[in-house]
């Protein structure tokens, strides 16, 4: 990725302040998402992620990464498989819980998704504490697919999350389009 795409990313990411409590300055993407150009800059770079890395397949993270995933599937030509919250999928799911400053949460996957043989980045908009990616590392490899690598549009580095993730990873690539 080129530092004028980065750049380019950047500028389209709007800083909210006091949202969702007082203190937390939000990331909102949403600027990004409606101008077509960075929208695709952004696609082309995650999509480069998942070639290179040899991915058959690419597991969004619900919800934005969501959006960011499937474009990026269909531009690799490859399939694209979502990890919901519990209760969100209908049949046969496997699923994982996770702690989260305040708690827990769980996560799902349709168990039939994904198999042996398959290669799975994993794309979400915000690599942050690391837990639900971490979550989505155990479900994948429970599924009997193997790890290829993990990106996200930005990691808010002052978290913690990477440093989380490196066990998990095992040894597969993890890359923040943005550090912030």
């Amino acid at each position: 990725m080129t530092v004028n795409t980065q750049e380019l990313l950047l500028s389209r990411i709007r800083d909210v302040a006091d949202y969702p409590k007082p203190g937390v300055m939000f990331k909102d993407i949403t600027p990004l998402l409606a101008d077509p150009a960075a929208f695709t800059a952004l696609t082309d770079a995650l999509s480069e992620f998942c070639v290179r890395n040899g991915a058959t397949k690419i597991v969004g993270l619900e919800a934005r990464g969501f959006i960011l995933a499937a474009p990026v599937a269909v531009r690799a030509g490859l399939g694209f498989i979502p990890v919901r919250k519990a209760g969100k999928l209908p049949g046969a799911t496997l699923s994982q819980a996770y702690e989260l400053e305040y708690g827990t949460a769980e996560i799902e996957v349709h168990a039939e998704d994904l198999s042996a043989g398959d290669r799975v980045v994993v794309i979400d908009d915000v690599l942050a504490t690391g837990g639900t990616a971490e979550a989505s590392l155990e479900l994948v490899r429970r599924a009997g697919a193997d790890v290829a690598g993990v990106v996200v549009l930005m990691e808010l580095g002052f978290l913690g999350g990477r440093p989380r993730l490196e066990p998990s990873l095992a040894g597969a690539p993890l890359e923040a389009l943005i550090t912030l």
